[in-house]
This record gives C-alpha cells, structure tokens and sequence, in this order.
C-alpha cells in the first residue's frame, strides 16, 4: 500500500511539474504573457521594509569597497594606456 501511495504521489509531482513546463511553453511566443509572467514573480518592497531588511554597514563597506577597487582599476588602466605608449 505504501508503494501505491508514493507512486501516486510522485505521479502529481511529475504531472505538476508537467503542467508548469507546459504553461511555460505555451507563453515562449506570447510576449504579453511572458512580461506578464516574469513581472507577476516581482516583490515590491515599501521604504520600511527595504530599510528594515537592508544592513546599512555592510551596504557602505560594500560601497567603500568597490569605490577602492574603482580607483584602483582606473590607476592601473592609466598605467597600462602609459606603457603601451612607449
């Protein structure tokens, strides 16, 4: 009986996961309902949740971060442009 039940089980899956594909195959050529699709999985965020879930700190870190490997880029782009010149 066990079997019967896990059988018929992984059988809704498969045919769920059927049905998803298939939905999803059906929108390739329908480019309303694709951009409908892909905008329906969308979360907006309101201010306050955005301020309660972004850490601040770690979001300026990142920003000081990425602003010392910028300058660092650019110094080392004008070096090379310096080099290929000679």
């Amino acid at each position: 009986m066990t079997d019967n039940k896990k059988s018929e089980k992984d059988s809704n899956a498969a045919d769920s996961s059927a049905d998803s594909v298939n939905e999803y195959l059906q929108t390739l050529g329908d480019e309303d309902a694709r951009e409908q699709r892909y905008y329906s999985q969308e979360q907006p965020f309101s201010a306050d949740e955005m301020t309660r879930l972004v850490n601040e700190d770690r979001l300026n870190e990142l920003l000081a971060q990425s602003d010392a490997f910028l300058s660092s880029l650019s110094g080392e782009l004008k070096d090379f442009d310096e080099d290929d010149s000679n």
